[in-house]
């Protein structure tokens, strides 16, 4: 009986485990296959031209009165949406090849050894074509499938395009060589064989012309080994069948080395910026206002001047005549003089007799102008870089420098600059052009009626005819009331004010202080900004942001300069003192980096205006006329404004060089035509708003009920403990809320004990250690 079982066990072990078909059932699976492989091939070809109208239907696959356009109705719609939209796309044509094969084969009964062969090497065609589709046609993800266009996506954030295109040469290259057995050596030989061919027909025929015309010699053919080397080869006779050798390959000296060209690989900084500019462009950011027109000449006035500069030789002659004797009668002996002809003074260029002292002649300035009869003679000892002494004498009739000239000029028409401006005209009739993103701010001086606020005028018309509305801001203060008024029509293009303000021009000395620490929020936002951004000024931040490789929705934005213009500082620090000049000396010295620039103007050039914290942080300086030498220093750390004429002729220096300048004259109604013409226009719907600003008089301290309390304040609440740093800017950026949101949920933080009060540009102090701390805390108020 054991002997029984146990013989009996394997053979039934046998039977199970093993699974063969019988010759009958082959026929009906292989029968079966090859139909299925059939209808899986016309209902993916009839895909492509069915799938729109068939989409919806595909979630009302039960129900009967619903007909799909397929070949094959809601199961060709069904499995090709599978297959084709959801998988290998084009690529899934293989596998009806591959069911068929697999009928076929069963069907007759062959043998299966090359059908897993053909099985592994159809996959591995399925997945490269359908990454290859993927990524060529990129533009029409059908055609790769959702695996291939995925596959692709996932391997470009790893290697980027050149690494995705290199990994499907190399596929492309297994495939051949392994499949097609594709080798150097063969695609060598075919041409070898190729050229051997060419050869041996051009030989046949001239050998049929030699033949012709000589002699038959009867000898054996001689046949030659196609790889024999040509030092081996007998020579040929002259009746010699054509048809009894094989020309031999070209020799090695004979071939002609092809090099294979290198082709460099491009850096990917960034795949999905890149493809977002391949398909959208760059971000524009004067999209939204994309119909602005600039002002045009016509809105400026030439002021009746026309041809330029006249020259007035008896004048020239005279003055150059009275300076001669002057020096004469000090015995001051002159080897040459030169004229250069400016719109409002003429420069004299004198050299001394050798042995003459430069201080002598500088101590006989108040001679030579008296010598002169004329107000303003200004001695330069000597002229930098030039080996002469300068006298600059004002012209009798003075020439006035128009706005439109120096607009129109190619200087400022080409300049290449962030925010350049056109002040005037030097002394040699040259328009001078300053780019105001690298002084980085300016302080205007001079006494009343001199020029500055025509100043002012060239400054703000040089941006507005050269900048869109979206590149740039301006705050305007004006404690007058009245000079800067004017600008009120382009509030919502070109000004930026405070978001609870009514009027965007500031004349009240309370707001100039919010605006100006508000300035100071919106300072250290920008650099949180940049930070994130990694790049180091404004000007690399905006290309980066253009370039779509950073993300709105983190906070990112396009940067506009800012430009802040004070008409006069002297009455805000009478006033106002430490408040105003804290925020403005903090600006003046972090501010440039982010695009927030200053010009600041004041009629009271005193110490105690134009302090040393001031100076220091406004290297760009300008002087029009002052009453004294000590005024002159104060502004320019030299003497030289005092001896100016008035009427807009100034004093222009940067740190270094003093430049002569005649200001450019842009009238009222100029500048109101300017401002109409851009107010016409379609504006953003609000001026540009800066951050709120809570002062310390607001109110932070009123206790908030809880009921009325954020729904982020618990959120709000944990970001602040776990940083320990008090700003409504963190809860901005990590809880992506509005800044004006924000503000309101730091005040409950306040009321609530988990930070402390105000405490000007700085950080809050947070008042709970951790976050044990602060659910402690919330429990005790019942929150």
């Amino acid at each position: 009986m054991a002997k029984k079982v146990r013989k009996s066990k394997p053979k039934t072990t046998t039977k199970g485990n093993t699974f063969k078909l019988s010759k009958q059932n082959k026929i009906i699976l292989g029968s079966l296959l090859m139909l299925f492989s059939i209808a899986l091939f016309f209902s993916f070809v009839s895909f492509y031209f069915t799938w729109q109208d068939d989409q919806s239907l595909l979630t009302q696959f039960a129900d009967r009165n619903k007909e799909a356009q397929n070949l094959l109705n809601k199961f060709g719609a069904g499995v090709s949406h599978f297959f084709m939209y959801k998988g290998f796309g084009l690529a899934s044509l293989i596998f009806p090849f591959l069911l068929f094969t697999t009928g076929l084969y069963m069907f007759l009964s062959m043998q299966k050894q090359g059908l897993l062969k053909k099985w592994v090497w159809g996959l591995l065609f399925v997945i490269w074509i359908s990454i290859a589709l993927g990524f060529f046609a990129e533009a029409q993800p059908l055609l790769g499938g959702l695996v291939g266009y995925e596959m692709n996506d996932f391997l470009q954030d790893y290697t980027g395009k050149i690494g995705v295109f290199l990994l499907l040469l190399f596929g492309l290259i297994f495939i051949l060589v392994r499949l097609f057995n594709i080798t150097p050596d063969g695609i060598a030989q075919y041409f070898k064989q190729k050229s051997t061919s060419l050869a041996s027909e051009f030989e046949q025929k001239s050998t049929q012309e030699n033949t012709i015309n000589s002699e038959k010699e009867e000898e054996a053919p001689v046949i030659i080994d196609t790889y024999t080397h040509k030092k081996d080869i007998p020579s040929l006779k002259k009746e010699e069948s054509p048809d009894s050798f094989e020309i031999t390959p070209p020799v090695a000296e004979e071939l002609a080395i092809e090099v294979e060209k290198v082709v460099e690989e491009t850096e990917e900084t960034d795949n999905i910026a890149n493809k977002l500019v391949d398909d959208f462009g760059e971000f524009d950011p004067t999209l939204e206002l994309g119909n602005y027109k600039f002002p045009t000449m016509e809105l400026l006035d030439a002021h009746g001047v026309s041809g330029g500069i006249t020259i007035n030789q008896e004048e020239l002659e005279e003055n150059k005549n009275k300076i001669v004797d002057t020096l004469k009668n000090y015995k001051i002996g002159i080897a040459q003089i030169k004229a250069t002809i400016g719109p409002t003074v003429t420069l004299y260029e004198i050299v001394p007799e050798a042995g003459v002292r430069i201080s002598k002649i500088k101590n006989l300035e108040d001679d030579i102008a008296l010598s002169l009869a004329a107000l303003g003679i200004r001695i330069i000892a000597p002229i930098p870089g030039k080996g002469t002494i300068g006298i600059e004498v004002p012209n009798k009739n003075a020439t006035i420098v128009s706005m439109r000239s120096v607009i129109a000029s190619s200087k400022f028409q080409k300049a290449e600059m962030q925010l350049p401006i056109a002040f005037g005209k030097t002394i040699s009739n040259e328009t001078f052009v300053v780019d105001l993103a690298k002084m980085p701010h300016l302080l205007m001086a001079g006494a009343t009626g001199q020029g500055k606020s025509v100043g002012l005028n060239a400054v703000l018309t040089s941006l507005l005819y050269k900048k869109h509305p979206a590149e740039v801001k301006f705050i305007l203060v004006d404690p007058k009331k009245v000079e800067l008024s004017i600008y009120n029509k382009i509030e919502r293009h070109f000004l930026a004010k405070l978001p609870d303000s009514e009027e965007a021009i500031i004349t009240d000395n309370a707001k100039v202080i919010n605006t100006l620490n508000s300035l100071c929020i919106e300072m250290d936002n920008r650099y949180e900004l940049l930070k994130h951004a990694m790049v180091r000024n404004i000007k690399e931040y905006n290309e980066k942001f253009k370039s779509r490789k950073l993300n709105p929705n983190d906070g990112h934005k396009f940067l506009p300069y800012i430009v802040l213009v004070i008409d006069e500082f002297a009455d805000l620090i009478m006033t106002a003192g430490k408040e105003v000049e804290t925020p403005i000396a903090r600006l003046a010295q972090l501010a440039r980096a982010i695009g927030i620039h200053l010009i600041i103007a004041t009629q009271r050039p005193s110490v105690n205006v134009i302090t040393g914290i001031i100076k220091a942080n406004f290297p760009a300086r300008i002087a029009f006329r002052v009453t004294s030498k000590i005024d002159s220093r104060t502004i320019l750390d030299t003497q030289g404004a005092d001896q100016l004429i008035g009427r807009g002729d100034m004093l222009y220096t940067q740190g270094n060089d003093v430049t002569r300048i005649q200001c450019a004259f842009v009238d009222t109604p100029e500048v109101a035509k300017i401002t109409e013409y851009i107010g016409s226009q379609r504006a953003y719907p609000e001026a540009h708003e800066l951050p709120e600003y809570v002062g310390d008089d607001s109110g932070t301290s009123i206790d908030y009920d809880i009921a009325d309390r954020d729904a982020m304040f618990r959120d709000a609440a944990e970001v602040i403990v776990t940083a320990q740093q008090g700003s409504a800017s963190l809860i901005q950026r990590k809880l992506k809320l509005g800044y004006n949101r924000a503000g309101r949920i730091v005040d409950q933080l306040e009321a609530a004990g988990i930070v402390g009060p105000f405490e000007g540009s700085k950080a809050r102090q947070v008042l709970v250690p951790d976050l044990v701390a602060l659910d402690q805390l919330l429990k005790n108020e019942g929150s």
